[in-house]
């Protein structure tokens, strides 16, 4: 396998630490400010540049821009590194005094940082009795600091899902799996891939999180949900046994990844799945928005189930706008996250983007059996957080942890990389 090196450096400047995410495509899109004294002009940063998406930001806007026709929306979007190049950006904006009106981040540890940092305008008068009675109170709590919320979420995606080329797995003789699928049989059916001449495991390595997601996926199948919160609260220790046992198993399936990892991005890995290039993908469901808008076909091209051992839990990554402190446009900045809080515009995002609203009361009759699957477990299955989307741990450990799995990915050290892990947590 080649080298796995992180396309961005370490975010850490004048105190302030921002996570890398993922969910970020590989394709180019043009950022612009807006200019202080224009107030015609909002401008809306994040890392949606795939295909999907775009085409989900489209819908934020268009929204938006029902209650604003006669603003100008500028789409600040930042390609590449999983969400790092556009944190980059940002990080030096928010340093140099000149944040964009609206940016995307996560609930939890990920929007703490900017709480923290006084950073943020208190968004709580967006949610209405009636947005507030929709959204889980968990989801509230977790956008939430002192008593006020400073963030409008518009839908979970799922991060704990395998997804699978229907016709490679058929023409290697290997059965498609089930929700009790178990993390042997996937080894085991990826070794049969292999002497089929099928290339088993799809890796969008040159972004550092794809590689950090497989091994959350395995960890959360050896933990369990409750063992799961707690490590991530601090109740147990990353050297523990549980944890080296999912470290030799993510050693294991990286043996399996395509030889190409290292050259392509989650979004182009996820591409060659839907082309018959490679038969497993282990992906946040921002992948079926990619798979559909490449023309594969849910049940006929693909399939899915979870992550081999983590069927009943839901690790929720979940899309979050705020808005500046200190935007330049504060009052359309306010009308942007009530179009986000709307239940039109959930609809609309998460059908291109492949996640469920984040509101109760949207009928997601009309999204795609795999949204609707979704959206039931994410009603009825354990919800955990991702530390690999920032929600879960500080901001710290998730750099670190990328650190650690750059060169676990190619050491295959597992004593080394959980003790790099404890100690990240101990820091």
């Amino acid at each position: 396998m080649k080298a796995i090196r992180p396309s961005w450096p370490a975010l850490v400047a004048g105190g302030l630490v921002l996570t890398l995410t993922a969910c970020g495509g590989s394709a180019a899109a043009p950022g612009a400010t807006s200019s202080a004294g224009d107030q015609k002009k909002l401008e809306v940063f994040s890392w949606w540049t795939s295909g999907s998406e775009s085409a989900a930001l489209k819908t934020m806007i268009d929204g938006y821009l029902k209650t604003s026709p006669g603003v100008e929306v500028v789409n600040g979007a930042v390609a590449g590194g999983g969400g790092g190049n556009a944190q980059a950006v940002l990080q030096t904006r928010l340093q140099g005094g000149d944040p964009p009106d609206v940016w995307q981040t996560h609930p939890g540890a990920a929007i703490q940082q900017y709480t923290t940092g006084n950073l943020l305008a208190d968004a709580s008068s967006v949610y209405t009795a009636e947005v507030k009675s929709a959204i889980p109170a968990t989801m509230v709590e977790a956008i939430s600091a002192g008593g006020k919320q400073y963030g409008v979420s518009a839908g979970a995606h799922r991060g704990n899902v395998l997804w699978y080329n229907k016709q490679l797995l058929e023409k290697a003789g290997v059965a498609l799996p089930g929700a009790d699928y178990a993390t042997a049989t996937f080894l085991a059916d990826l070794a049969k891939l292999k002497s089929a001449g099928v290339v088993p495991l799809c890796l969008g390595a040159k972004d550092t999180f794809a590689t950090a997601e497989l091994f959350e996926n395995t960890l959360l199948a050896s933990l369990g949900s409750d063992g799961w919160n707690q490590l991530t609260g601090g109740g147990t220790g990353w050297d523990g046994e549980k944890v080296k046992a999912a470290a030799a198993d993510t050693a294991r399936m990286l043996q399996y990844a395509d030889p190409d990892a290292g050259a392509m991005s989650w979004d182009q890995a996820t591409k060659k799945l839907a082309s018959g290039g490679c038969a497993f993908e282990s992906m946040g469901d921002w992948a079926y928005g990619e798979l559909v808008k490449g023309g594969a076909k849910e049940g006929d091209t693909f399939g899915y189930t979870p992550h081999p051992g983590t069927g009943g839990s839901f690790v929720a990554v979940v899309d979050t706008m705020v808005m500046a402190a200190s935007a330049k446009n504060p009052a359309e900045a306010k009308k942007f996250l009530e179009a986000v809080a709307s239940k039109d515009v959930q609809l609309a995002f998460n059908r291109e983007k492949g996640s469920v609203p984040l509101r109760t009361d949207v009928d997601v009759t009309s999204l795609s059996p795999y949204q609707q699957q979704s959206a039931k477990s994410f009603a009825g299955d354990a919800i955990v957080q991702s530390v690999v989307h920032g929600e879960a741990m500080t901001p710290q450990f998730t750099q670190a942890m990328f650190d650690a799995v750059t060169q676990f990915a190619q050491s295959k050290n597992v004593d080394a990389f959980v003790q790099a892990l404890a100690n990240a947590a101990q820091s």
